[in-house]
């Protein structure tokens, strides 16, 4: 039994899951990991909640009824609604998006763990010390609905250090785990009707972002004969849509070369199924730099369009104040960069940077830029990441469209 101080209950009461050491009556700290009954500081029920101490979110809230005890059966139920909530990706028989989001952690009610399916393919990535000890539960219960031809799981390398846990990939096939011989041949899958390939078990988190989906389709609203740039580009979602919108040219950077060997093989693939131009490749030019490194140098009026979609420069709120910074120089020299009346998409994954003070952020950008900003759209995470309003740290993803007036 676990007792909250007086005070520190009012959003667990409105079901936000996460309870930090500094919340839990001192006399009540369990000696051990496991599920603890969570309680006000007179006694009242709050939640069922796992307790362990060598996480840095010591209490994670699960089930806030009280005879729903989250034990394995509560694990596997909690996994199958989170998969059937999804039903209407399995349902498309065109086979127009073959990669999506089954599990999206605590906006599912499921901490830690999150899942992507890549056609007949699962991907399991964890990030958190209940879901690692859960793990094999949730394996189950994916493996029992879905029959996948594998599923691969592995710890999330930016939280290993703060969890306690180790950098860990373990490969499952019908429930088994088995120990892979070779290297996996490359899958094909589809989004949006754009076709990319991966290679199982590699590329930066689960091997491919399906929660820009709806944004990468947006962008083609803006790029008609415009050359554009697509900054921290990875495997090429906003460059393959600006081609399949008409973009006359598209500059794309990343820091890692096998990011930008793919965007070029995904390139090639396209123009040979026929989903974007048959010169698209000739188009296309790509640079191994660094993103900020790279707007300092480049020359001004040179793009119509700018894709700015950097890795999360706030891993947590200690160092929010520094990632407000490089936000704002990203952001302030793309506008001084870009032709009079272009449009900058900008983005931020850092669930540390609210929208508000993202917003801010370009704000400020934009007044040491010397230019007028529109916001065109406001924009977020793919349905399938969806947000839970009792857990406003799941709104990680934040997108504007803007265009600058000079």
């Amino acid at each position: 039994m676990v007792r909250i101080r007086e005070g520190k209950e009012k959003n667990l009461l409105r079901h936000h899951p996460w309870v930090f050491s500094g919340a839990i009556e001192d006399d009540t700290v369990p000696e051990e990991a496991g599920i603890q009954e969570v309680l006000t500081g007179d006694g009242r029920f709050i939640a069922w909640g796992w307790y362990d101490a060598q996480s840095h979110i010591q209490l994670r809230l699960l089930s806030w009824k009280r005879e729903e005890y989250p034990d394995e059966s509560w694990w596997k139920n909690a996994v199958r609604e989170s998969v059937l909530r999804r039903k209407a990706f399995f349902d498309d028989k065109a086979g127009d998006t073959t990669a999506f989001r089954i599990i999206h952690g605590e906006a599912d009610m499921i901490p830690g763990v999150a899942a992507d399916v890549y056609n007949r393919i699962v991907r399991v990535i964890i990030s958190a010390r209940v879901a690692w000890t859960m793990r094999s539960v949730v394996v189950g219960a994916i493996e029992g609905l879905l029959h996948p031809d594998m599923i691969i799981l592995n710890t999330d390398q930016a939280f290993c250090a703060i969890e306690h846990l180790h950098e860990v990939t373990e490969y499952y096939r019908q429930g088994e785990r088995f120990t892979p011989e070779s290297r996996f041949d490359d899958i094909r899958i589809r989004e949006r009707g754009i076709y990319y390939t991966l290679t199982p078990g590699s590329g930066q988190k689960s091997g491919f972002y399906c929660d820009q989906r709806e944004n990468r389709v947006r962008l083609e609203n803006y790029v008609k004969d415009a050359a554009v740039f697509d900054g921290c580009c990875y495997t090429g979602g906003f460059t393959l849509h600006a081609l399949r919108a008409g973009a006359a040219t598209v500059h794309a950077v990343d820091s890692s070369s096998d990011a930008l060997h793919r965007l070029l093989s995904n390139v090639n693939l396209n123009a040979q199924m026929g989903t974007i131009p048959a010169d698209s490749r000739d188009r296309v030019t790509t640079t191994r730099a660094d993103i900020f490194e790279t707007l300092r140098t480049m020359p001004r009026n040179a793009y119509d369009v700018m894709v700015l979609d950097p890795p999360k420069l706030a891993q947590t709120i200690k160092t929010l104040e520094n990632a407000k910074k490089a936000y704002k120089d990203l952001n302030r020299t793309a506008m001084e960069k870009i032709r009079p009346g272009g449009i900058i998409v900008t983005c931020s994954c850092s669930g540390a940077l609210s929208r508000e003070d993202f917003r801010t952020v370009l704000a400020w950008a934009a007044k040491d830029a010397g230019v007028e900003v529109q916001v065109l759209e406001t924009l977020g995470q793919a349905q399938d990441h969806p947000v839970r309003l009792s857990f406003p740290e799941s709104e990680y993803l934040k997108v504007f469209i803007l265009r600058i007036v000079k």
